[in-house]
Parts: C-alpha cells; sequence; structure tokens
C-alpha cells in the first residue's frame, strides 16, 4: 500500500503511537492522532512528536466527517482488535495496521524476531549484542522499548533487526515476515485479551505465517503444543531443549550447552561461564545461539559475547547485598510461569513479594513452586487476597497482606535474615499500583539501596 499523500488515523499515543506519527508524517502521509481520552494534553503531544501543529489530533470520537477520508488505521497494541472502536473502523472499509506491520512496510534488512510467553525481553537483548559484534547496522526494537517504527526508516539493505514482538502486536501483522523466528515457550497469559489458550497460541505462533522453507523458525522442544505445531510450520525448524535431546537443534546436556545439527554432538560451553542464572536462562541463551548461528556469525563470536552478557534489568536482577541478605529483583515477571522462574533460580530461603494486577491467571503451579523456598510471602495489589487463597490451600501458611509496596518492603527487609534472598517477582502486572513493571521494579532498587549497613 503507497501510504505517501494518505490520511492515516493512528490509534494510542503512546510510545508507539508517537513513533509511528512520525515514521508516517517523514514517509509523506499525513497521521491523524487519535486517543479517546479527552483530557489528553494537545499541546504536550505535539511536542512530544515534534511535529507542532502539523500533526491533527483528535480527542474523544472520530468524526464521520473524517472517518471518511482515513485510508488506513495503525493501532497501538493495548487497543484490542476485538473492540467496538476496532469494528466501526473495519465496517467502514477501512484497513487496519499494527505498528509492526507499519514498521516492516518501511523497513529493509533482514528481521530477527522472538516471541513467546517469558523470556523474550532476555533473548532479544542477548542477541541484539551477539548481532552488534558482528556487523554495523543493527537495531534492537518492538516490545522492548524503542519502538519499531522509530528506527524502520534509518534501516539499510544490510541491516538487522532483531525484534521483541508480543502477542498484542502480532494480532495486527499482516505481511509481517521474518527471516529468523523465535517463539520461546507459550503459557497462559494475557487471556482477559485472547480469551482462550488456543486464540492466544494461535496468534503467538503466527509469527511463522509468512515464512518460506527459506526461512528459520527455532522453537522450544520442551513445550509439547510447539513440536505439534513444528509439523506444519513451512519454515526450517531449529530446537532448543533443557531437556530431551532434540532431533536437531541445541540442548543442555548436564552442564554443557551443546548442539547436534545432524553431524553429532558438539559441547559449546559451560553454563557456569555465563552471567545468568536459572535454567529458563540457559534456554534462552540456546535461543538467541541458535538465531545467530542460523544467521551466519562465527559461533566463537557468538560465545565471546554470551560469556560476558549481564541480566536484563528487572529479569532476576542482582541488586545489591545488604546485611547479608541478598536481593533480587524481577518485577518483569508479569505472570505466574515467569515467576515460577525466578523462584526456582534462588538458592536461598526466600522473601518473596508478590502480587498486583489480575489478568485472569490461575495461581497454583507458582505456589507449588516455592517446595519449600519460600520462607514469607509479602502480597500486594489488586490480587492479594486470591494468591493468599491460593497459598493457605497449598498449606503456606507465613503470609502477610501489605497495604502499599513501601510496606512490603519494610516488612522484607524485617524478616529477611543473613543467609536470606528478598525477590520482587509478583506473578502480575503492575497496573493498578505503578505505571508500568519498569518504574515497580526500579521503586525496588532504589528502596534496596538506601537500606543501611
Amino acid at each position: 500500500m503507497e501510504l505517501k499523500g494518505k490520511r492515516v488515523l493512528v490509534a494510542g499515543c503512546g510510545k508507539s503511537g508517537i513513533g509511528a506519527a512520525q515514521l508516517l508524517y517523514e514517509a509523506g502521509a499525513q497521521p491523524v492522532l487519535f486517543d479517546e481520552n479527552v483530557k489528553t494534553d494537545v499541546a504536550a503531544l505535539r511536542e512530544k512528536t515534534g511535529l507542532g501543529e502539523d500533526l491533527l489530533v483528535v480527542l474523544g470520537e472520530i468524526p464521520d466527517a473524517l472517518q471518511t477520508e482515513i485510508d488506513l488505521a495503525v493501532l497501538s497494541p493495548g487497543i484490542p482488535v476485538d473492540s467496538p472502536f476496532v469494528e466501526k473502523l473495519r465496517d467502514a472499509g477501512i484497513s487496519v495496521w499494527g505498528e509492526v506491520e507499519l514498521a516492516w512496510h518501511y523497513g529493509q534488512g533482514r528481521v530477527l524476531a522472538i516471541t513467546g510467553t517469558n523470556g523474550k525481553t532476555t533473548t532479544t537483548t542477548l542477541l541484539g549484542e551477539i548481532m552488534k559484534a558482528h556487523q554495523e547496522s543493527v537495531f534492537v526494537v518492538g516490545n522492548i522499548g524503542t519502538p519499531y517504527t522509530q528506527e524502520a526508516l534509518k534501516m539499510k539493505e544490510d541491516s538487522v533487526t532483531v525484534a521483541e514482538i508480543s502477542s498484542f502486536q502480532l494480532e495486527t501483522a499482516v505481511s509481517f515476515h521474518p527471516h529468523i523466528s523465535a517463539v520461546l515457550n507459550i503459557t497462559p497469559d494475557h487471556l482477559n485479551r485472547h480469551h482462550t489458550m488456543e486464540n492466544y497460541a494461535a496468534t503467538k505462533q503466527s509469527i511463522t505465517k509468512n515464512q518460506t522453507k527459506e526461512d528459520f523458525c527455532v522453537l522450544n522442544y520442551q513445550d509439547a503444543r510447539l513440536r505439534k505445531f513444528a509439523k506444519g510450520c513451512e519454515a526450517q525448524v531449529i530446537w532448543f531443549s533443557s531437556g530431551r535431546r532434540p532431533e536437531r537443534g541445541y540442548y543442555l546436556d548436564g552442564e554443557t550447552i551443546c548442539r547436534d545439527m545432524g553431524n553429532g554432538r558438539e559441547a559449546l560451553m559451560n553454563v557456569n561461564d555465563m552471567n545468568l542464572l536459572g535454567v529458563h536462562n540457559y534456554e534462552n541463551v540456546m535461543a538467541a545461539i541458535a538465531m545467530a548461528s542460523a544467521d551466519g556469525v562465527p559461533m566463537e563470536t557468538i560465545l565471546s559475547v554470551v560469556k560476558s552478557f549481564q541480566a536484563v534489568e528487572h529479569r532476576i536482577e542482582y541488586v545489591a547485598t545488604k546485611r547479608g541478605v541478598v536481593y533480587y529483583n524481577d518485577s518483569k515477571g508479569t505472570n505466574p510461569d515467569a515467576a515460577i522462574q525466578a523462584i526456582r533460580a534462588m538458592r536461598w530461603p526466600t522473601v518473596l513479594i508478590g502480587g498486583g494486577y489480575d489478568k485472569g491467571s490461575a495461581y497454583d503451579a507458582w505456589i507449588e513452586a516455592f517446595e519449600g523456598k519460600v520462607k514469607l510471602l509479602v502480597l500486594i495489589g489488586q490480587t492479594r487476597e486470591t494468591i493468599a487463597a491460593c497459598a493457605k490451600a497449598h498449606g503456606l501458611e507465613n503470609i502477610v497482606l501489605a497495604d502499599s509496596f513501601t510496606e512490603a518492603m519494610e516488612l522484607c527487609v524485617k524478616n529477611a535474615q543473613p543467609g536470606d534472598a528478598v525477590l520482587l517477582s509478583p506473578a502480575c502486572a503492575s497496573w493498578g499500583m505503578f505505571e508500568n513493571y519498569e518504574v515497580r521494579g526500579r521503586m525496588f532498587k532504589e528502596y534496596v539501596n538506601q537500606i543501611k549497613e
């Protein structure tokens, strides 16, 4: 679709919406930035975009006269595709894209795209560092924080884009075609948005829908759903596995990461030579190695980067040791499966902070994963009573409900003894108490760093 001179509605005024409006303007289209919130500060928004009075901003509702002039709508990821607003656009015959589709339309070069319920940010960040060590023009974009649209016009034919892609972004991808894709895992999450596990899984797996036999797809052999999906995947499948040895791919043999691409076992590295904790991180590393190797990066370069790589912020991130207690920030553990990985990585008796916004998750598997390691469960937010009831049903009695994050931190410091760990790994989203999980994690770190010895 040629968009030059066309009027394009951009719905949502967050990072992705601003990035989309800027891209469209620079590409010669006429963006219209829309938000249902009538209290949005239009002047501040125009200043953020840098487009000033050239940017048309519409709040509340879209006038019928304007709707007839719209050639395309670009949705921010937070807008559900089955919302009345989107249905109205489609009924009017307006094509609907997401920011990923828009960026793909303008970007050049190869795309290496990563999705999955957990591990996306660590894998994307690591893969980005590996690619930067191999070539000059590399962009790391997407759900990781830098909008894809913000970088698209800077890309060249020899560029590599490493993209973290969420299920929300995949819902509105049409022709998006990564050369190498990865689905790290699929466990229950965002069911309030996708409604069923089948819908959620299908959305994740759609990252491969435009791939061909010339492309590669990296999949988790431990995931039964992905093993079944692989049978119909058009791309060349490369496996990674923390358990059983796959027929073609990367796997964990004791403490050694190995690969077998049909030529027998090849030992690559010992997991103790890296700075990341936990089996889930070994899986993330194998996925990144598989993607980089498939794109032609020498193994020597890949392993050098892996060995020096540090954990990303908010994902089992070591903060400090205070009064003999180690503090870890896993604020990005926003669902039970992610939080399971964090508690399994702890090597100490643990005081755990959990709870937050209710996404409709079940907490039984998370509680079961405590396995006697959690000495005190401190709960906050909307889900605290639900989680407390679940924990008690599983025999955990040492639970306390906090009315604020500060109170939760005070309880942790008071109850943790030398040789213990304090872990923020909520198993819930941050909304309601915090703007996002980054704010929650940084507040945790600020509090920890102020603890006096």
